[in-house]
């Protein structure tokens, strides 16, 4: 049996929804659907040189790779990549065959460090090394039983705060555009992001097939959005927070737990079970927030990183 490495096809099925439950049973603590691998397929930005890859094995996708330049970032040069191989495919060389199509794609795009995510798993922590990459910092894959777990209490709204779901910006979302943009400044990454295209945003966030707009809830003052937590649904039982934060003039006044936990409420009152999320292990206040909430650990990866010469 031979495995080979080729470019994902956005337009046929069989590869979207291969790509997708390779990185569901590798990685079910993140939301993946068919639609959401075409959708990152199509509309990445052009400057990131997004290039989807398979490995696929007597015609079955048993492995899958996110590449792409860090086209956000204020730094240039900087290549990022997600391998996964399904659980019950690996030694077959699978990853070794990604990992150098991805290396050999970010240096022809001019990237000069490469940085990807690894499962902590001895495994997998030693396929990086050997390939020369260097342990960077890691974060945290967390879970809610949301059908059994008791919630907390909803906190007060404070005076002067309004809650809104993102839905009720759909004819102007530019307000959460401008707090997305702030916030995401200040998460803890290896990568420095800046959010300056509001139309790129829009194709590619806002239209996000995941993106529920009704479940993403923002704490408002004075009609504009100053806290939010973002949610994704999988059209099943799934749901994921893909951003939580507050502007920063904001921050203190327990605004994005207020979000979050709106969010939750809904979530479960739409049938939902099954909460994921993730942290940097380094942000204290949304660990703090979500172990208030009852989310656990169920995972962890390490960024590793490679200086090309």
């Amino acid at each position: 049996m031979t495995v080979i490495v080729r470019d994902l096809r956005s337009d046929a099925p069989a590869d979207t929804e291969g790509f997708a439950r390779v990185r569901r049973l590798a990685l079910p603590y993140i939301l993946f659907t068919s639609d959401s691998v075409r959708h990152n397929a199509l509309h990445m930005p052009p400057e990131a040189r997004y290039r989807p890859l398979v490995a696929e094995e007597d015609g079955e996708v048993i492995g899958a790779a996110q590449v792409h330049l860090a086209h956000d970032s204020t730094e240039p040069g900087q290549g990022l990549f997600s391998i996964y191989v399904r659980p019950d495919r690996t030694g077959r060389g699978a990853g070794g065959l990604l990992l150098r199509a991805a290396e050999e794609h970010l240096a022809a795009q001019g990237a000069t460090r490469l940085l990807g995510w690894v499962l902590d798993e001895p495994a997998n922590r030693a396929f990086a090394q050997r390939h020369g990459y260097q342990a960077s910092r890691p974060a945290h894959f967390l879970r809610l039983d949301l059908a059994g777990a008791a919630l907390p209490p909803l906190p007060p709204t404070p005076p002067g705060v309004e809650l809104r779901t993102a839905a009720d910006f759909a004819d102007d979302p530019r307000p959460l555009f401008a707090l997305d943009a702030e916030t995401m400044q200040d998460e803890p990454s290896d990568v420095d992001v800046e959010h300056t295209d509001y139309d790129g945003w829009i194709e590619q966030y806002w239209k996000h097939p995941l993106l529920n707009r009704e479940l993403t809830v923002a704490a408002c003052v004075d009609g504009r959005p100053v806290a939010f937590s973002v949610a994704y649904t999988d059209g099943a039982t799934g749901y994921s927070t893909a951003m939580t934060g507050t502007a920063r003039a904001h921050r203190g006044h327990g605004l994005a737990k207020l979000a979050k936990t709106h969010s939750l409420y809904r979530a479960r009152a739409a049938g939902l079970t099954e909460a994921f999320t993730g942290n940097d292990a380094g942000n204290e206040p949304m660990i703090a927030i979500n172990k208030w909430l009852g989310y656990e650990i169920c995972a962890t990866e390490v960024r590793y990183v490679r200086e090309l010469a």
